[in-house]
């Protein structure tokens, strides 16, 4: 199982939100580049970066912090937030960036995914789906609309997506354990690499994810407040399956 250390980027730091509410923010950098440093020195192999301030105003706003964080490691990153032009993707992919995670456009324009998948290949562009008592979530979680994550879901695996980051927007942050049965329920019916996101909290939570057969897992508050150990948890759940 692949993990996924998260930096969350607002105002140029590396901040935690709860539940994606926007006023209930926690700094715990002022320096997302040394974060990613902290990450990569305790064994991680991936990076997940969002940048919180694109989420909402539609674009990438933390360019100058994502470059310091690509520049200061060697593993790879993959990064969403704000990102819904081509040349948005074209722009990050040659900042250095493995993968552009998209989730608004996803839902409001499906076939953009296609059409980006076709120019940059299935590796390069992951579907950021964000969900709400099981229906998808754009514009930085602010809005819930009526595509339930099934149905989308489908129809990226129809037009050639082969990674999903699935995040269950009421577990985000509240260290309250990942929803199991709804990231399973995904990987079952598409066969896609399901990444899980939100709520992890402990290496039991980790234990029940890698269980169930789902690929990836995104690490968020749990590392910040030292419940979870990089360190243990790419041993137990990465290194073992080499």
């Amino acid at each position: 199982m692949q993990l996924y250390p998260a930096i969350d980027i607002k105002g140029g730091k590396c901040v935690r939100l709860t539940q994606g509410l926007f006023d209930n923010v926690k700094v715990y950098s002022d320096t997302p580049s040394k974060m990613a440093n902290l990450w990569a020195s305790q064994g991680a192999s991936f990076l997940h970066l969002v940048d919180l301030d694109g989420a909402l105003a539609g674009r990438s706003v933390n360019e100058t912090a994502i470059r310091g964080i690509i520049e200061a490691v060697e593993i790879p990153i993959q990064i969403g937030g704000g990102i819904r032009t081509r040349q948005n993707v074209e722009e990050l992919l040659k900042l250095g960036a493995r993968r552009v995670i998209i989730g608004t456009k996803a839902v409001e324009r499906p076939e953009f995914i296609r059409e980006l998948i076709e120019e940059f290949g299935p590796e390069s562009i992951v579907a950021g789906i964000d969900a709400r008592d099981g229906l998808v979530a754009v514009e930085g979680w602010e809005r819930v609309s009526s595509v339930s994550a099934s149905e989308l879901c489908a129809k990226m695996k129809e037009y050639g997506v082969r990674h999903i980051v699935y995040t269950d927007i009421s577990r985000d942050g509240m260290l309250s354990g990942p929803n199991v049965a709804a990231t399973k329920k995904l990987t079952d019916e598409t066969g896609l690499d399901v990444i899980a996101s939100g709520g992890v909290s402990s290496m039991e939570d980790l234990q029940n994810l890698h269980e169930q057969g789902i690929c990836g897992a995104i690490i968020g508050k749990a590392l910040y407040e030292k419940r979870v150990i990089l360190q243990d948890a790419v041993r137990r759940f990465e290194r073992s399956n080499l």
